[in-house]
């Protein structure tokens, strides 16, 4: 492993603070796509019942972006990496905006997806923030870039609500081509990075991938981290139209949105203290056990206050439970090893993550609200097991 010292956490510091100012920035984009996805689908889409398409496709691009963006990172460096992926953020939002005012639900469809993979390199800035971090500041860097998100939560859906109508003959077109704007605005920010190149670690001595991801701490935080982010969009997703469909309104609805990002991401200020004190496992699996509580509470009734507080929960459980799940994977590899792990990492995670918007629709159409939160029980129920077996081996290493 590599040596730190002051200095490579000062430069850890300052690299966590430009990644999450590139986190509010690209982060917005998905905000977007979800306020905005369905409505213009249900316009263009001839078949109604396609009309989230554009949203699962976001969540698909997002998880078959992650392999090429680790791939040309690895070539190219971390900076040149995320200047390509803001450069093909910008081509996805006009591309989006110009399906819009073409009346092309293809070519929106296109665009949405190319927004996603845009994602697959945003989401690899928590990764990013380690690079330089020595161990005590790995778990700090991460949330630090993940406060990033704060800030996206209110200017994505700004975005929406100021450039909406921006084009009266194009509805939302305008905020599409916000969102184009946004990831400009990301390019000139991420060139300001400077992290240890990726190219300077070794090329070789690294494990085969094959061994590592068969590590039983690999699989274990692979697992927290996909439950932790799949169960989160699955129950996100449902919660907006099951408000409406229990009665409750539109503007109820995205007021609870607001405040699930909001504890999806306000927690960051803390998490990594509270992991360097009670260590990555318990964390965890305290995030997995209030998405349990959260699904609890979504069972107990259908006034807007058991709406509310399940997703108030659930962000609070996915912002410990993936950021615990994250500072375990950083655990599970060399520096030489770093880049393909973490593609492998985010492939698995966001590649459930797709699985799960593509599920969440259709599970709350033909069994209801209460069993989308019946479904939360056995996968948490599965990575609290599996951590407390593996949490046994890692009581005698530091965490």
């Amino acid at each position: 492993m590599q040596a730190h010292s002051p200095t490579s956490d000062a430069l850890a510091k300052r690299n966590a603070v430009v990644l999450a100012m590139a986190t509010a920035l690209g982060g917005s984009s998905p905000a977007i796509v979800v306020s905005l996805g369905g409505l213009v689908g249900q316009t263009l889409a001839d078949n109604k019942e396609l009309a989230t398409l554009p949203v699962s496709l976001l969540n698909l691009g997002l998880a078959l972006g992650t392999i090429p963006a680790a791939m040309l990172m690895r070539r190219v460096g971390r900076r040149i990496g995320y200047i390509v992926g803001a450069g093909i953020g910008l081509f996805g939002g006009c591309l989006a905006a110009f399906g819009i005012v073409s009346t092309s639900f293809l070519l929106f469809c296109l665009g949405t997806t190319v927004i996603g993979m845009y994602g697959s390199f945003n989401q690899s800035y928590r990764f990013a923030a380690t690079d330089a971090a020595s161990e005590s500041f790995k778990a700090r860097a991460i949330s630090w870039v993940m406060m990033g998100g704060i800030a996206a939560g209110f200017i994505g859906p700004q975005t929406v609500i100021w450039l909406q109508d921006a084009a009266p003959s194009a509805p939302f077109s305008g905020a599409f081509l916000g969102q184009a704007a946004l990831a400009l605005m990301s390019m000139v920010v991420v060139s300001f990075l400077k992290p240890v190149p990726v190219s300077a670690a070794p090329k070789v001595g690294g494990r085969p991938l094959s061994e590592i991801v068969t590590q039983p701490r690999f699989v274990v935080a692979v697992v927290a981290g996909l439950v932790s982010y799949a169960l989160m969009s699955f129950v996100m997703t449902a919660a907006p139209m099951a408000m409406v469909g229990c009665g409750h309104s539109v503007g109820d609805a995205a007021s609870g949105i607001r405040w699930h990002i909001l504890a999806m991401f306000g927690p960051s200020f803390f998490t990594g203290r509270l992991i360097a004190r009670f260590g990555k496992g318990p964390v965890t699996a305290a995030g997995l056990c209030l998405i349990a509580v959260s699904a609890v509470i979504g069972l107990s009734g259908i006034d807007l206050a058991h709406f509310w507080a399940t997703l108030i929960l659930l962000g609070l459980g996915w912002n410990f439970g993936f950021i615990g799940a994250t500072a375990m994977v950083t655990d599970c590899y060399r520096p030489e090893e770093r880049t393909k792990v973490q593609a492998a990492n985010d492939f698995l995670v966001f590649g459930s993550v797709a699985v799960a918007s593509f599920s969440s629709g259709k599970l709350l159409n033909a069994g209801g609200w209460e069993t989308v939160n019946w479904m939360v029980f056995p996968p948490v129920a599965v990575a609290l097991l599996l951590l407390a077996w593996q949490q046994k081996a890692w009581r005698a290493v530091p965490a």
